[in-house]
């Protein structure tokens, strides 16, 4: 599969950009009260990857989850979720090259946007979209934001990514690790399945006929970006 003339670039940013599982599951696991806690979640992400209920109903749900745990929680009990957790390995690489040779980069996450936006920072990428909370005055959580980035139809973004842009969807990579990251790959456009952990995501990876890399290290996403390149350039 030939990836010629690519312009733009858009990661999923969990599990890709950066070595963690999903950002409002490190939530969760900072505010469990316990194993019927964590049972209960799952069970609501099962229902949720399923189709079963609403992105705004899981993020209300797992709100009250956490509330049972601290009545009040601001901005920074937040942030100190994910302390520790650190860049893939070659990310940093891999957005800077992409830019030196004026590719556009993008993140294109439902994941948390506190945490997604210092990412963003990090690398300096061009542009970035997650989903969060609202907050008061005092920087207490509210409740969760309308959904900007829906997981099951993330392609929406990248579409809008293509038009702003003025770009051809053939000139446009996607890059995910989960099943649900496929709805990035917008009509004439590609995608990458990089690192799947969870075997569904990789029987869908299949399914769909997409390349997929095995592996933690960004760089070997690169000569699926450009074929004609069998290495990453020092």
């Amino acid at each position: 599969m030939l990836f010629l003339m690519i312009r733009a670039v858009a990661f999923d940013c969990d599990g890709v950009l950066t070595d963690n599982g999903s950002s409002w599951q490190m939530i969760h696991k900072h505010f469990s009260t316990g194993a019927e806690d964590d049972e209960k979640h799952q069970k609501t992400l099962r229902k949720f990857l399923d189709g079963e209920i609403s992105e705004g109903d899981f993020v209300e749900h797992d709100i009250a989850m956490w509330r049972k745990s601290r009545s009040e929680i601001h901005r920074d009990d937040i942030m100190r979720c994910y302390s520790g957790t650190g860049l893939m390995e070659g990310a940093r690489e891999v957005v800077q090259s992409l830019k030196e040779r004026g590719v556009f980069v993008a993140i294109v996450s439902s994941g948390v946007d506190l945490f997604v936006g210092a990412i963003a920072s990090m690398l300096k990428v061009d542009d970035w979209v997650a989903n969060g909370f609202e907050w008061d005055d005092d920087g207490a959580l509210v409740r969760g934001l309308p959904t900007r980035v829906y997981t099951h139809d993330k392609g929406k973004m990248v579409e809008k990514l293509v038009r702003i842009n003025g770009l051809d969807p053939a000139e446009v990579v996607s890059v995910g690790d989960s099943g649900t990251d496929l709805s990035m790959k917008i009509e004439g456009s590609k995608f990458i399945g990089f690192n799947p952990t969870r075997e569904r995501s990789i029987e869908e990876f299949e399914e769909a006929g997409v390349p997929v890399v095995r592996g933690k290290d960004l760089r070997m996403i690169w000569n699926h970006i450009f074929p004609e390149e069998d290495f990453f350039p020092n």
